[in-house]
């Protein structure tokens, strides 16, 4: 083994490339040890002084998981903000915390476990499709390019700036298509190669390709019938994108997904096949069953042992670690910079004052008729009202606390220095639950009801604020203080049972509460309503009429609704709808009654459908879960201390847009988003208003046509035409006109935040590179720009252009799709109905099959040349169940322009993986260029087809 000049093995010598330490170390490690390093938990290397190593800190908006760190704006929230340098700076933060303790909070588990992981398991760059996802709190945004840019800058943050050591090690989270929480182990993301390829792919390709993180997590779902941590696009496209920055990416599961492989999802026979299979796709790191480093280490020798893998699979994945390490400063302590981060540094006074930034430059101001920015001096006493008015939540992946401004506290602090007064009240009934069996009191006491929506309601003690939960013995009693585990069994449906009678259900197991006669004793025991206890119900006080009372006497109200984030849209639990929980809007409705000047503050991590509080209230806002500091942000923003400058980074839609189905994934053809929604939405993406005005003008391009691989330069020129300082995002669009594919309605090409002072005017200048203008063509294969005309657009929103200019594209347009002696994929058509996307084997590939065998799927190919053409070769696959093949068997219908051309019987291959070619002849022989159309009848799967001279 090398030794350096120094007398040092060669991994422990500085002076040496990166890739000899690594070849070095790699070589020092026995078969046992490198096996040991594929789990999260990879012990220490004694002989070798090196020490443990686990994967994965959470990082988020804060530290997460680890104890007090400063919590920042939810990633939702950070998205709004519209800010590359503000986000760069949490992300530092983050970083600089997570350092801390790295070095200062060792985990209580002992040094086996490893210290706390300075691999960062952040960003998330799952892009908003569906604002009913569970996790919508943990992405940025709904456009590809703004979660890129977004997510770029927080990658820079947690890497830091040095040339050769990371702070952290950012991993991108969660590839691939991840946007659902329901069944979401087995459900399968179907992505024609346009949706791939324009929007999922979108957001991580340039985050990738610059470098700024370095590594990635596979996502529980799977995509086109494969789970995504067998996925060929781990290599095909994240790793070739990271290959010239000249690292490669280290990319760990998510937990427990491996073991999910076999079961639930039942795509593999064994775990030793399943896991052979995930680090064969580029898998380095299993987190699976928890510290039990065995199990998984023992199936992946099972998989060395029977030739499932080699030795080179293993070195592959050992070698990406151990360079992660490496550049973290591991192995050269006295070289580190970042090795003397202190503890101090963790909720600091600099931190602080970040958060509470961050939570203002977040803030949205979605409707003001000029109630806002409220007059201290006209205003002295403002109501503060709702669930959230006095508190603030956790959500899973923020960190603890280290204190709470609430709303109101932030309010009535802002207010107390002007000589104000804030009254605060929740606005929730307090009830008493006496047992019509024992005549006793649920609990000994009285409980706030809370209406979280879906029916879910927490009840909490009137005397000790703590949460009635479901125990570990199915018993109630009154449990957390908060609301923040795995497992939620605090959350109850209330359902009637008769006059001021009703039943008590847990939503966690769906039993409800009895009580026996003999001792009292309440469990949620019961299956059925007809077994369940009846409860006497008294209202002790009325939170509405408290509400009122309490508007009424105030100058102005202030009303604080939203979601729990642990509660009813989560991980693991999608929304079922976007509206606004019943009884919170019972409360805004009475409040808004006898009190005219109110003003919504919605605090959510999702938007909301807010139709009647836009039609009715002068002003709203929107706000995520904004950490520690959101009620001083909160109250700077409504007092006028600083500006709403956020910006939605996702589409709020009307109450009565049906949305499309949550596992619909194809974005174009379902209408997801501002680039396809059909509808006007309540608020666009990109909208937010401020209380200044700005005006747009002198917009320019360099020049008024490109080539098709040129750029343009694009010039315009804000001015802040108002009485107070503030900021607006300039937003660029493009949109193609008469497009000969359905192109968005416009697309997000570039933005800028810009701060001015009144009278302030500045020009802003953009470069605009051809590929801003590019659809993946699926007759080639490959990203193309069309000739022909463009617009581009500079606007407040996506439904606001202030100003257009058109641009030409110049070149060759593109000729018909290349039809005989060509493999055409079935994958690539332009349209569809009634299909599904499938896949071809167990490793690589995409085929198409009917959604549903009852029905015909049929698929669309246009402008396809077919010179020459007598015959058409099919390649299929089918495995002859006759109830999965429907009635008449399974047959392959050929048209061109609507014409009959061939019929063919596709035979049974016996596995859904066994494929088979098949020739037919045409009906007549076919010159030049025509539509043509597929139409699949039966439960069979088709790959590719090909057309040719006749047999």
């Amino acid at each position: 083994m090398p030794v350096s000049a120094t007398g040092l093995p060669g991994f422990r010598n500085p002076a040496l490339p990166l890739r000899e330490r690594v070849e070095d170390l790699l070589s020092r490690l026995t078969t046992d040890e490198r096996l040991a390093m594929l789990h999260q938990y990879a012990p220490a290397v004694r002989r070798l002084g090196v020490g443990a190593f686990r994967t994965g800190s959470e990082g988020l908006h804060g530290v997460s998981w680890l104890g007090e760190a400063t919590v920042f704006p939810q990633a939702v929230g950070l998205g709004a903000s519209w800010d590359e340098e503000l986000v760069r700076e949490v992300g530092e933060a983050v970083s600089t915390e997570l350092r801390a303790f790295h070095y200062h909070r060792p985990t209580a588990v002992g040094s086996d476990r490893g210290p706390n992981s300075l691999q960062a398991w952040a960003p998330v760059l799952n892009l908003l499709r569906d604002p009913r996802w569970g996790r919508n709190e943990e992405g940025y945004s709904e456009d590809p390019v703004h979660t890129a840019k977004v997510g770029e800058a927080f990658c820079r943050g947690l890497s830091g700036d040095h040339p050769v050591y990371l702070r952290t090690a950012p991993v991108l989270k969660h590839f691939l298509a991840y946007n659902n929480e329901d069944d979401r182990c087995t459900t399968s993301s179907a992505l024609r190669p346009r949706v791939l390829q324009e929007y999922d792919l979108a957001a991580f390709r340039p985050v990738v390709a610059a470098g700024a993180a370095t590594g990635a997590m596979a996502a529980y779902n799977l995509v086109n019938g494969r789970p995504c941590h067998v996925s060929p696009l781990i290599e095909a496209e994240l790793r070739r994108w990271a290959g010239p920055t000249g690292h490669e990416l280290f990319v760990v599961s998510d937990a427990e997904a491996p073991s999910n492989l076999v079961d639930p999802e039942h795509y593999f026979d064994d775990h030793a096949q399943g896991h052979a299979a995930a680090l064969k796709a580029g898998i380095d790191s299993f987190t699976d069953h928890g510290e039990d480093t065995e199990t998984v280490v023992g199936r992946l020798r099972e998989a060395l042992e029977r030739g499932l893998i080699d030795q080179e699979d293993v070195d592959r994945a050992v070698r990406r670690q151990l360079e992660v390490r490496f550049r973290l400063g591991e192995f050269d302590p006295e070289l580190d910079p970042y090795a003397g981060t202190g503890p101090e540094v963790i909720d600091s006074p600099e931190h602080r004052a970040l958060a509470r930034r961050a939570a203002a430059e977040s803030t949205v101001l979605l409707k003001n008729n000029g109630l806002l920015p409220l007059d201290p001096a006209r205003t002295p006493r403002i109501a503060v009202i709702g669930p959230l008015a006095d508190t603030l939540f956790e959500d899973w992946y923020s960190g603890t606390l280290p204190y709470r401004v609430s709303a109101a506290a932030g309010l009535g602090a802002a207010l107390g220095a002007h000589g104000g007064e804030v009254v605060h009240v929740e606005g929730s009934d307090r009830i008493t639950l006496r047992s019509r069996t024992t005549g006793e009191l649920l609990g000994k006491s009285a409980f706030e009801v809370t209406d979280w929506g879906g029916g879910a309601s927490t009840l909490r003690d009137a005397d000790t604020g703590r949460y009635l939960s479901l125990q570990d013995d199915d018993t109630l009693a009154p449990g957390q203080e908060i609301i923040k585990s795995w497992f939620v069994k605090e959350t109850f449906r209330i359902e009637p049972a008769g006059p001021d009678t009703v039943l008590l259900r847990s939503v966690f197991t769906g039993r409800y509460a009895t009580v026996d006669p003999t001792d009292g004793r309440v469990g949620v025991t019961a299956e059925t309503a007809q077994e369940a206890e009846h409860w006497q119900r008294e209202v002790v006080r009325d939170g509405v009429a408290e509400a009122r009372a309490a508007a009424a006497a105030a100058d102005v109200a202030v009303v604080v609704l939203g979601n729990h984030p642990l509660i009813n849209g989560r991980e693991t639990e999608d929304r079922a709808d976007i509206a606004l929980p019943e009884g919170q809007e019972k409360l805004l409705r009475a409040v808004a009654g006898v009190r005219p000047d109110t003003a919504l503050v919605v605090m959510s991590s999702y938007p909301y459908a807010l139709d009647w509080a836009d039609e009715h209230l002068p002003a709203v806002v929107w706000t995520s879960h904004g950490g520690q500091e959101t009620g001083h942000a909160l109250a700077a923003v409504l007092l006028g201390g600083a500006e709403p400058s956020g910006r939605l980074a996702q589409t709020w839609y009307r109450g009565d847009d049906p949305l499309p189905a949550p596992l619909d994934y194809d974005v174009i053809k379902a209408g997801w988003t501002y680039q396809y929604h059909r509808s006007t939405p309540l608020y666009p993406f990109g909208h937010g208003l401020s209380y200044t005005q700005f005006t747009h003008r002198d917009l320019r391009l360099s020049q008024p046509s490109i080539a098709q691989d040129g750029s343009v330069g694009l010039a315009v020129t804000l001015e802040n035409t108002g009485a107070r300082p503030g900021s607006e995002v300039v937003q660029v669009y493009v949109r193609a006109l008469e497009a000969r594919y359905e192109a968005p309605r416009l697309r997000l090409a570039d933005f800028r935040k810009v701060r001015l002072e009144p009278g302030e005017s500045r020009e802003l200048t953009f470069t605009l590179p051809a590929e801003r203008f590019a659809h993946w063509s699926v007759a080639t294969g490959e990203f193309t720009v069309d000739p022909g005309g463009y617009e581009v657009i500079v606007a407040r929103s996506a439904d606001h252009a202030v100003l257009t200019a058109p641009l030409t594209v110049t070149g060759e347009p593109a000729g018909p799709r290349a039809g005989t002696g060509h493999r055409i994929l079935a994958v690539d058509f332009d349209d569809y109905e009634d299909a599904a996307i499938v896949d071809a084997t167990r490793t690589d590939g995409d085929a198409v099959t009917p959604a549903d065998p009852a029905r015909p799927a049929t698929l669309h190919f246009r402008e396809v040349d077919l010179t020459g053409a007598a015959a058409i070769e099919v390649e299929t696959a089918r495995e002859g169940d006759g109830e999965r093949d429907g009635e008449g068997g399974a047959r392959l219908e050929v048209r061109a322009d609507g014409r009959l051309l061939a019929e063919i019987d596709v035979p049974v291959t016996g596995d859904r993986y066994a494929w088979t070619s098949t020739t037919a002849g045409l009906a007549a022989p076919l010159g030049g260029v025509h539509d043509l159309s597929l139409t699949l009848r039966g439960g069979f799967r088709l790959a590719a087809f090909r057309f040719g001279a006749a047999g």
